[in-house]
């Protein structure tokens, strides 16, 4: 009597376990479909037309602010951030925060003007949000990314708020926005576009800045010559560079024998960025589950991009392809395993 009893009182215990699971791989899923369908959400740059911004709380798009607009309209908060080339400051427009970059010194008044032409030229998903601009004053307003460059990453997604986004799915999208960020570069409206700025991994990491919702955007367009082809190519500065993590092509090729010379280093195309991706994509995926997984299938087109002689590496969409084909193909296999179990 008492062992039947056991049995009968049991039963409902393991109805509500076996149900308790099932409810738990059926949120699992549910995240997972969600979390494939947002990949690529909307950018705020469709949302608006050519030369019109919208950020923070607005419901509305407004055009870029001209010079009239940010003398009476722009409030500096505090410093936030300062280069050789331009200061930038916290700001408030209309109660929206915004960053203002401001000229440094008038000696760097053409790379400030370059990566002013470059960041209204690229606007698009890929890059920050231009808010406006005023050349006389030496000034132009983007819109404000509190989380910082992608130097912070891991501090980021180390923090309570955003610990349960430290995942691959994470992470691999970073990634796939930084090559998606070359390939249209290397595809832009304004021609074959190099990334110069990015002769060691933190400089390189530094030009991009983490949005809230976890994507990666470029902001430093201060240098980014044109490749133009049958000509010599570009030259990022006019000093030697030297290291593993630039290509080997930017390397002075003559030996220590020979002094460096500007006019006799030769140059180089957007092959260069090709070279980095996989040091780039090491630092943005981590160590976190999964990883290894992720590292295993993407050795190939490492392999491919670490090849010395440029015109053998591949271009930027052809990494990208395999870069998100990897990514459907880890959410694909999670979403099987959670069905399986379903």
């Amino acid at each position: 009597m008492g062992g039947t009893a056991g049995t009968r009182c049991g039963l409902p215990a393991v109805l509500l376990c076996l149900a308790a699971l099932l409810c738990a791989n059926l949120l699992l899923y549910f995240y997972l479909d969600a979390l494939y369908q947002e990949t690529n959400p909307l950018s705020t740059h469709t949302q608006c037309p050519r030369r019109h911004f919208k950020v923070g709380t607005m419901t509305a798009c407004t055009p870029w602010l001209q010079c009239s607009e940010i003398r009476a309209d722009i409030r500096r908060v505090k410093l936030i951030g300062q280069g050789a080339v331009k200061k930038v400051y916290l700001s408030e427009w209309r109660g929206q925060k915004v960053a203002l970059s401001v000229l440094s010194s008038e000696q760097y008044t053409d790379d400030f003007l370059h990566g002013l032409s470059m960041l209204r030229a690229l606007q698009s998903a890929h890059v920050v949000t231009l808010v406006g601009a005023c050349e006389e004053d030496g000034v132009f307003v983007t819109e404000y990314y509190p989380l910082g460059s992608a130097l912070t990453l891991d501090a980021t997604l180390a923090q309570d708020r955003y610990h349960w986004r430290n995942s691959w799915h994470t992470r691999l999208q970073l990634a796939i926005d930084y090559v998606a960020f070359l390939a249209y570069l290397h595809s832009s409206p304004v021609g074959i576009r190099v990334m110069c700025d990015s002769n060691d991994l933190h400089k390189t990491l530094s030009q991009f800045l983490l949005a809230s919702d976890m994507r990666l955007l470029a902001n430093d367009l201060d240098a980014l010559p044109e490749v133009e082809r049958g000509r010599q190519g570009v030259k990022c500065g006019h000093h030697e560079l030297t290291g593993d993590f630039v290509a080997p092509e930017q390397l002075w090729p003559y030996g220590e024998d020979v002094q460096f010379s500007d006019e006799a280093m030769p140059g180089y195309d957007e092959k260069t960025d090709i070279w980095k991706i996989p040091d780039v994509t090491r630092f943005l995926l981590g160590d976190v589950l999964g990883s290894d997984v992720i590292h295993f299938h993407l050795f190939q087109i490492y392999t491919e991009c670490k090849r010395k002689e440029p015109h053998m590496r591949p271009t930027a969409h052809e990494v990208l392809s395999v870069y998100r084909s990897v990514y459907d193909n880890m959410i694909e296999s999670q979403s099987q395993r959670v069905r399986d179990m379903l």
